[in-house]
């Protein structure tokens, strides 16, 4: 029989689950929507019965067949918080991560909060834990509470969903500053490392879901962190870009960067910082250009090894947060040449500038220097844009493992029991 660890993907459409092996192969792997967030005007709130609800239709779909589960970590989108009693009732539904907070309580938060802190900007979830009703003793994250519902544990969070709700991953403690704005520290729970063991599944649960009832309970993180722990990096200078509808990229450094200014922040990897920004560039831009047909026909006609020497920097609007931080910056999309397969190509250079630019800008903040890139996200299947991509970069692309985050997470899963799979 195989012996797996499970990762559990909480993201915002749904629930997804990977059976990873001890050598790092997926054995199974299902999935299951999750009920859009409840709209109410600015708000962006969700039901967490609905986590859980489909987090078990997705158990229900998960083939475990001569696998033996050992161990299972959860991810969860990072800032989405939830106001339970001392058992881990709900109070309430949940504030999703992109909830705005309130005015007052930002500018609270922004007084007493030191400029480093990934506390600040408009969803800050320490200015939302701060509106939430005293009488709730515990503010729990996304992944907590359902860690929470395996383990009987609502006491006990990772340094990586901790990081938005100010905990300091430098001193590894929640600091002092927070108690000025009112907010009572005691009600956010302990913080342990990512992939630490926090308990062992409670046999209910274990019947229910059709698990042996020694499962190991592991600390998991967000679902950012898992979806680059997914990739299979691990060294100083292993980077990961998304090419998805923004150009995000996270780097694995031997020292952390904090620059909100640019919204890079750095979580805690085991004894590594994962540090990271997104630009409003990527596939987005290109979709608002280009049909998907058309990109595909047109990157057949291009010759990588010839540059157009056009100087785009592409944008669907104008504002840019990283490499720049500056909200009137201007797209940059002309001359426009007659050939659309040209047209094409100096969008594809211009992204990749601005990804050259991003890794030099991590690198000029303190952070390990790029050596390596694993490329996730649709762009990634563009042969001509890997090209022209690892020739600006000039460093060696490496394959990445797997594209889903419950691969990651069910890789810090292993490790809560002592194997790195």
């Amino acid at each position: 029989m195989a012996e797996a660890a499970l990762g559990i993907d909480v993201g915002t459409s749904g629930v997804r689950i990977a059976a990873r092996g001890r050598d790092g192969a997926l054995l199974a792997m299902s999935s299951a929507p999750i009920t859009a967030p409840l709209a109410d005007g600015a708000r962006r709130l969700q039901d967490p019965q609905l986590w859980w609800q489909a987090l078990c239709e997705a158990f229900a779909a998960l083939d475990l067949k001569n696998i033996r589960v050992l161990a299972l970590a959860v991810d969860g989108t990072s800032g989405s918080i939830l106001a339970v009693d001392d058992k881990g009732e709900p109070q309430g539904l949940a504030s999703m991560y992109d909830d705005m907070a309130d005015a007052e309580l930002l500018k609270r938060v922004a007084a007493f909060a030191p400029p480093e802190t990934a506390a600040l900007g408009s969803t800050s979830p320490l200015a939302r834990a701060l509106a939430t009703d005293k009488s709730a003793p515990r503010i729990l994250h996304q992944a907590d509470w359902i860690s929470g519902r395996f383990s009987g544990r609502f006491d006990v969070t990772d340094e990586n969903n901790a990081l938005k709700s100010g905990y300091d991953p430098v001193a590894r403690q929640w600091p002092a500053w927070i108690y000025e704005t009112g907010f009572g520290v005691s009600r956010f729970p302990t913080v342990v490392p990512a992939g630490e063991r926090v308990g062992t599944i409670l046999p209910e649960v274990a019947s229910r879901l059709g698990l042996p009832e020694d499962v190991a309970i592991v600390a998991g993180t967000t679902d950012g962190c898992a979806a680059f722990l997914a990739s299979g990096a691990s060294k100083a200078g292993d980077g990961v870009t998304s090419l998805g509808t923004t150009l995000t990229l996270k780097l694995l450094s031997a020292t952390p960067v904090f620059a909100p200014q640019f919204g890079i922040y750095s979580h805690r990897i085991g004894n590594q910082w994962l540090a990271g920004g997104a630009s409003n560039s990527g596939g987005g831009v290109l979709a608002s250009l280009f049909s998907r047909d058309d990109i595909v026909r047109l990157s057949a006609l291009i010759d990588p090894a010839v540059p157009t020497g056009l100087d785009y920097y592409p944008l669907v609007r104008p504002g840019e947060r990283f490499p720049s931080n500056d909200p009137q910056f201007a797209p940059r999309l002309s001359p426009r040449p007659k050939e659309d397969h040209v047209f094409l190509q100096g969008v594809l250079e211009g992204i990749t500038a601005i990804e050259a630019q991003g890794y030099r800008k991590l690198a000029e903040l303190g952070s390990s220097t790029l050596s390596s890139i694993r490329s996730v996200g649709g762009g990634a299947a563009n042969d001509t844009w890997t090209i022209i991509r690892l020739k600006a970069l000039g460093v060696p692309a490496k394959k990445a493992e797997s594209g889903h985050a419950a691969m990651g997470t069910a890789r810090l899963a292993w490790r809560g029991i002592g194997h790195d799979a």
